[in-house]
């Protein structure tokens, strides 16, 4: 067998080739990395800019929802606000009506009109000065307004035997209110009365041609200055 020897210059230009092949399998293949390690890098991007859009739109949402939600319950607040203030108007109302109503009232229940105001007849010197309402002996009188008790007492309390047993009743309104030919006084001078407060029993005391309440209604506490009792209270709401 014959040993071939292969010539140096030969030797060299074919390990040289070998070299350049070699690098450039090297450079191919970092090429590749590279570029894979690219892609790989950009479609991490489009990942996390997906998601950040994501996250952004589902924020959105949920801070539109939170400012929906906010709406309805300031709604709902004013709305309940609206009601609680309509309530406590209405109740307002009601209670200044019920007090007006109740400013004046009947000085008694189940009554017949009899004698009134002005009337002429033997059994008065003068024109009858009030209201009579026939009732049974022993039915509730009552302050026909609220104020104090001036007088109270027998002999129409200082005004004279004709009235008997009497009251008067000082209002705020500067009038004054009487109660005559009671069987019994329940209440006494200087004590302060409510509307519709019982304050007496009617009876048939003084000059009396029957069981009745004489009522008056009067600029002073005497005797002499009363006023028309029924145009008086009809003027405030009450009609006998």
């Amino acid at each position: 067998m014959s040993n071939r020897v292969m010539k140096p210059s030969i030797r060299t230009t074919a390990v040289a080739l070998a070299a350049a092949g070699l690098g450039a399998s090297l450079v191919a293949g970092a090429g590749s990395a590279f570029a894979a390690e690219g892609k790989a890098a950009v479609a991490n991007t489009q990942t996390a800019v997906a998601a950040s859009a994501a996250v952004a739109k589902q924020a959105d949402v949920q801070a539109k929802a939170a400012a929906q939600l906010a709406a309805q319950v300031k709604a709902a607040a004013a709305k309940a606000t609206a009601q609680k203030q309509a309530v406590a108007k209405k109740a307002v109302v009601k209670k200044a009506a019920a007090k007006k109503a109740a400013s004046w009232v009947k000085p008694v229940a189940g009554y017949t009109l009899t004698a009134s105001f002005n009337q002429g007849g033997a059994m008065w010197s003068h024109k009858h000065s009030g209201q009579d309402f026939a009732v049974p002996v022993g039915t509730p009188v009552k302050a026909a307004g609220a104020g104090t008790v001036v007088k109270a007492g027998p002999y129409g309390g200082g005004d004279g035997p004709a009235y008997g047993n009497a009251i008067v009743v000082k209002h705020a309104n500067g009038t004054y209110s009487q109660y005559a030919h009671l069987s019994k006084i329940k209440v006494h001078i200087g004590q302060k009365v409510s509307a519709g407060q019982r304050i007496a029993l009617s009876g048939n005391t003084g000059n009396s041609s029957g069981p009745h309440l004489h009522f008056e209604i009067r600029t002073t506490p005497n005797y002499g200055s009363a006023v028309n009792p029924a145009a008086f209270l009809r003027s405030h709401g009450v009609t006998i």
